[in-house]
């Protein structure tokens, strides 16, 4: 039984934990425990550093309730993590004076544990409340048949709930999973290579991270035309990451795990934050940053181009241009807004085409995000050895004007980048694009000069756009939903992007006065 077909029998029985009132994304997190508990089994060197009686085979064998009953013991003792301290310390923190058998016992167990397996079951409880449930699920995996004659098969299909889970669920899984085509075109783009350090600061269940390794893999035989050092580094150090939801955290580390990734550079925390410095330097980004309100300005003091604002988009894009090395490259997801904002936004354009080579913008259809209707771009561009005058021209490509009509019916694929990909060229830089095809075709180029008789605004568009029309010809409900929601957010995006600049403006006024 292939990936999928293992996929589409799992969801189904959904169902069964819906009578419960289990979420979608609660189902998962679920599926998440259990798979990686049968994991462990099928790959008997590593079941060994699990507790005896909490491994596969003791909860297949145990019946009704007991069953129920070790399954919840079995998540505390796994996840039993009282202190986080830093990489490579103790997760578990020493049982105090007068401590029962049984919390001696948790403690005994927890601290033997690999650091990874005690992150994923961190906190880990069970939405399950009946017994025969749990059953089904039990058996229901437990009997599957996981592998082909070739390969481990549990990687492509995690990543497949995880996408069924963000095609159920558009404001849920959905806010954070970017689609898989996608992905796989910016890295194919973007050519990652070994001993190259590549970070995702938004990285949401792992998908760039993993694809980057799968790219690199792919033209290494596996790493093994690498030498000792080479593996070494690309096992341990090549990709770091940091996500703020613990939840989400959750499903990456599990996603990185399958994937033989190690997670020793991947944290909790906020890119936004002083804990975002800890991500270090990077000679390739990968990222879709998160869209929307951030609750509050960055706390980091190095932002100080986007000090002031607090949505996110604008301070992740400032955090990839100084993380960048000289030299480095960055495939960047951002809203509309990030091209034609005022005020602070102007001020980040200019310093992207100042410090960076800003060479390609791809204008994204509208409708493939499965949380967000808002309209999206790829920012390509390489990172200058100085901080002045580095971009000379900035090609585009309209991916939006004229395009199908995009949602649950009608499916991204591989061949709607197909033009893009031909135009883009080979290299990652962008050095061996295609020619300009005019304004009748998608593929334009705007000089700095040009960009900046418009204001440097970068939000160009030389095609009729056919997102109304589009609109119009969406059938299912949740397409209508995410494009109602779209236009919603998008006007959120400029009301908060003219409040910034009013209070910017009155604070300079203020000052001034006084």
């Amino acid at each position: 039984m292939n990936a999928n077909a293992i996929v589409q029998k799992l969801w189904r029985l959904c169902t069964v934990l819906r009578k419960d009132g289990v979420t979608y994304q609660q189902y998962v997190t679920e599926l998440t425990y259990l798979l990686f508990l049968k994991m462990m089994a099928e790959r008997n060197r590593e079941e060994g550093s699990l507790p005896v009686g909490m491994r596969w085979a003791d909860l297949v064998q145990a019946n009704g309730l007991s069953k129920l009953e070790l399954y919840r013991r079995t998540l505390v003792t796994l996840g039993s993590v009282s202190t986080r301290l830093g990489k490579g310390d103790a997760l578990v923190a020493p049982p105090g004076e007068g401590a029962s058998m049984e919390e001696r016992k948790r403690y005994a167990d927890a601290r033997l544990l690999p650091k990874m397996v005690q992150e994923i079951f961190d906190n880990a409880s069970t939405f399950i409340r009946e017994p025969q449930n749990l059953t089904t699920l039990v058996t229901a995996i437990d009997e599957l048949d996981w592998f082909s004659e070739e390969r481990d098969q549990f990687g492509d299909l995690y990543e497949g709930l995880l996408q069924k889970n963000a095609e159920e669920t558009k404001r849920g899984a959905g806010q954070y999973f970017t689609p898989r085509v996608l992905i796989d075109v910016l890295v194919r783009l973007m050519q990652p290579q070994p001993s190259e350090v590549i970070q995702d600061p938004a990285a949401g269940t792992g998908g760039f991270l993993i694809a980057a390794d799968r790219y690199i893999k792919a033209h290494t035989d596996d790493y093994l035309a690498l030498s000792e050092k080479e593996q070494n580094f690309q096992k341990h150090r090549a990709f770091n990451g940091m996500e703020n939801v613990p939840g989400t955290l959750r499903l990456l580390l599990m996603n990185l795990y399958l994937h033989d990734i190690d997670s020793d550079h991947v944290d909790l925390g906020d890119t936004l934050s002083d804990k975002g410095k800890t991500l270090g330097r990077a000679d390739l980004i990968l990222t879709n940053p998160p869209f929307g309100p951030a609750g509050g300005a960055p706390t980091r003091d190095d932002l100080s181009v986007t000090a002031t604002v607090s949505s996110y988009q604008l301070p992740f894009v400032e955090h990839c241009i100084r993380v960048l090395k000289p030299g480095g490259r960055a495939a960047i997801v951002v809203p509309d807004n990030v091209l034609f904002e005022d005020g602070r936004g102007k001020a980040l354009r200019r310093m992207i085409m100042d410090w960076c080579d800003l060479h390609t913008i791809l204008r994204l259809p509208t409708g493939i995000f499965y949380a967000q209707g808002v309209k999206t771009n790829v920012l390509f561009l390489r990172r200058g050895k100085t901080e002045t005058g580095n971009t000379k021209a900035t090609w585009i490509y309209d991916l939006r004007a004229q395009m199908p009509k995009f949602g649950k019916t009608t499916q991204l694929t591989a061949a709607h980048f197909q033009g893009f990909v031909a135009a883009y060229g080979q290299d990652p830089n962008g050095a061996t694009r295609g020619p300009d095809e005019g304004e009748e075709g998608r593929w334009r180029r705007f000089s700095r000069e040009d960009v900046a008789a418009r204001g440097d605004n970068l939000d160009l568009s030389w095609l009729r756009e056919a997102a109304e029309e589009a609109e119009e010809g969406l059938i299912e409900p949740e397409d209508i939903a995410a494009a109602i929601l779209g236009h919603l957010q998008a006007a959120m995006l400029e009301i908060e992007a003219l409040s910034e600049e009013l209070c910017g403006e009155m604070a300079i006024a203020t000052k001034a006065a006084v």
